[in-house]
């Protein structure tokens, strides 16, 4: 039996949290609206190179990380203490199995995250209290699949739904979760295989949701056409179905996928990694899809993120931190390198969700193969709050 999470209206008044100085940005909360982006005259050309930038400074992990005598056995996370408490009064969650995405809930006392291996879905709180247990999901959580995304529905406060990027022994597909029922598959057929799995979803509009999807192991399904792989692909058809639907395609040659993130004048911001490098795309609200903004040659693992009026927030994996874009919002350009906050605080960073204009929420997946570096706490979801613009670096 699945028990109701409780309302984010009820959770109890925020307690201070970490006062160490960040580098700032300035984040908006996305509201979805009635209206939705333009996509039908969206172009699919190449990519062309972006500019040379310089690469991303990355620290070496923390020493005292432990490496797993066993890198290819899956890493349990701890049950000995079901509160998990972490001493960083920064943490609201801990001991979840690789932490892959979270989504906010409407007040934003509360998020939904996903744990890839397990397919469970839990609810999380500001103030701490010990996540419950929303709803699980048969998934196969082998080759980097699993419960990979989640996206609210726009009309979320009414219908309660949940959409969510899985993979199944067979496919990768996004199905729709009502609390209380099993989930019903919307895109089914998708190409799995043997790596580059992960997926992303957001909605644009009230009945159009944006699917990225990986090329699966294969970089010429990429470039396919006819395929689904390796794609940033819109769904206007919604509907409970156990069959394949026309997608259209509004950006092709994606290598393993990275995150959708929502900006305030109706673009998208994409993250993936394609040709060992990892890259920052801007959708514009018409579905016109230049060349990256941003690259990094030294590929930190881009994931998710998270877009204010003038900025973008990247969490990195295998970078250990959260880079910060500051974006020109005339012209969409990066002008600056990014800068870095959290850098080794948490370690791997996966999911990124905007709760008010100056703060975080992140998650962690510490606990991924193949070499799992976790704390005793993890994998966790820690609340960072950025300092005023300008304010530099600790």
């Amino acid at each position: 039996m699945h028990r109701r999470a409780r309302s984010g209206d009820r959770s109890r008044p925020s307690s201070p949290r970490s006062t160490r100085r960040l580098l700032a940005i300035a984040l908006a909360v996305v509201v979805a609206a009635g209206g939705c982006a333009r996509f039908d005259e969206s172009v699919d050309s190449p990519f062309r190179p972006a500019p040379s930038v310089q690469p991303l400074e990355i620290l070496p992990p923390p020493p005292e990380a432990p490496e797993s005598d066993t890198p290819d056995e899956p890493t349990p996370p701890p049950t000995a203490d079901s509160s998990c408490p972490d001493p960083d009064p920064a943490v609201i969650a801990g001991c979840l199995d690789i932490a892959t995405s979270i989504a906010m809930l409407p007040g934003s006392e509360s998020a939904l995250v996903a744990e890839r291996r397990t397919g469970r879905i839990v609810q999380v709180y500001r103030d701490g209290r010990e996540p419950e247990s929303v709803i699980t999901i048969p998934v196969d959580g082998s080759a980097d699949g699993g419960l990979l995304d989640l996206a609210l529905s726009p009309t979320y406060a009414e219908d309660g739904l949940i959409y969510a990027y899985i993979s199944t022994s067979s496919d990768n597909r996004v199905v729709r979760i009502a609390r209380g029922d099993t989930p019903k598959p919307v895109l089914v057929g998708l190409p799995r295989g043997s790596r580059n799995n992960a997926g992303a979803i957001a909605f644009v509009g009230r009945n159009e949701l944006l699917v990225l999807t990986g090329d699966a192991g294969s970089p010429a399904a990429a470039a396919d056409p006819s395929s689904q792989a390796g794609k940033l692909l819109l769904l206007s058809d919604l509907s409970i179905s156990e069959q394949s639907k026309p997608t259209r395609v509004v950006m092709p040659g994606i290598g393993r996928a990275g995150g959708l993130c929502p900006g305030i004048d109706g673009t998208m911001w994409v993250t993936d990694t394609t040709g060992g490098i990892d890259r920052l795309h801007r959708v514009g609200s018409d579905g016109v899809v230049g060349v990256p903004v941003w690259t990094w040659p030294d590929a930190p693992g881009v994931a998710g993120c998270a877009a204010g009026e003038s900025d973008v927030v990247v969490a990195l994996d295998a970078g250990r931190a959260l880079a910060i874009l500051s974006i020109d919002p005339q012209t969409g350009v990066v002008g600056t390198a990014p800068g870095l906050i959290a850098q080794n605080q948490y370690g791997r960073f996966s999911g990124i969700a905007a709760a008010s204009p100056s703060e975080v929420w992140v998650t962690t997946v510490n606990r991924d193969e193949p070499n799992p570096t976790p704390a005793p706490t993890d994998d966790r979801v820690a609340i960072i709050v950025p300092a005023p613009a300008g304010s530099g670096r600790d």
